[in-house]
């Protein structure tokens, strides 16, 4: 993705791994082979393997950066974190995250906020970073912006279940950042302005995670909005009734998911997702009775 200039807001993307490539049928408890074959001819290669039948999901980061502020948005699944349960995560060692971040000329010392959009083990594994043997906030002069109704939801689930929750990355990606100082909780009003027009502004989008929230970046010329796990892939513009795996409340995510829609289609807004493969960043576009994405470069 090229960089994005909203007009005194610079948005780039950070990134983790550009292409993993996952069995949909994991991806989507509810799809099949019919609705993957009815959408072959428009997927781009880098969206869809035709020869393995594997779908691609991007990890990465958006770095928002304004009058010498810095910012990140969800965190990916980060190093050396213990993830048995999904082995393509399990105990990554990459260093394309901090490469990416040092090509902006930036440490993660430099980092003044970071804000994950709901606390799932991708989108908030760089959170912390491994110091002798403890888990400790790999931005150290950040404040982490957490929304209050996700935290509670979470901080409720594990205290209900002997096991850890978010295949442990509430013990070694949240909980940590809360126990340094840096974590403020915030609700859907949070605002943070990043100049005289330009702010960020969260988006209540609850269904995924309780507490979910999309990011709205405004600049003087423009606007862009980080849909988090609100949609994880194009195809469910055409198809609105896949079902994440990760979908916590079924019904609400489908329905946040096509208001989102009906909110950016034709509107001239780009949509900045936090998974889309290839390069990223698009608009939505109106296409019969439905809606495709367009992806700007």
């Amino acid at each position: 993705m090229r960089t994005i200039d909203l007009g005194g807001v610079r948005v780039d993307r950070i990134v983790e791994n550009e292409s993993l490539w996952l069995d949909p049928f994991w991806l989507f408890h509810n799809i099949d082979q019919p609705t993957i074959d009815r959408n072959l001819p428009w997927m781009q290669d880098f969206l869809f393997d035709r020869a393995a039948n594997r779908i691609s999901l991007s990890f990465h980061s958006f770095l928002i950066r304004a009058g010498g502020f810095n910012m990140l948005v969800d965190t990916c699944v980060g190093n050396h974190k213990d993830r048995p349960g999904t082995p393509f995560w399990n105990q990554l060692a990459g260093d394309r995250y901090m490469r990416d971040l040092a090509r902006h000329g930036l440490t993660p010392a430099d980092i003044h906020m970071v804000m994950c959009t709901h606390l799932h083990v991708d989108h908030v594994g760089w959170n912390t970073r491994l110091d002798n043997g403890r888990w400790v906030p790999t931005f150290p002069n950040a404040r982490y912006i957490f929304g209050r109704d996700e935290f509670d939801g979470h901080a409720a689930r594990q205290a209900a279940s002997a096991e850890p929750i978010n295949r442990g990355s509430w013990h070694d990606s949240v909980l940590p950042v809360v126990e340094a100082g840096q974590a403020e909780m915030v609700g859907f009003d949070f605002v943070h302005s990043l100049g005289l027009e330009e702010r960020v502004t969260l988006i209540p989008t609850p269904g995924h995670t309780p507490g979910h929230f999309c990011v709205n970046v405004e600049g003087s010329k423009g606007e862009g909005l980080i849909t988090g796990d609100a949609i994880h892939h194009p195809i469910q513009f055409r198809e609105p009734h896949l079902v994440n795996n990760g979908d916590m409340d079924v019904p609400r995510a489908r329905a946040t998911r096509e208001a989102l829609t009906e909110r950016l289609a034709d509107s001239g807004e780009l949509m900045l997702p936090i998974h889309f493969a290839g390069p990223c960043a698009g608009r939505i576009r109106r296409d019969g009775e439905g809606f495709r994405y367009e992806f700007i470069d």
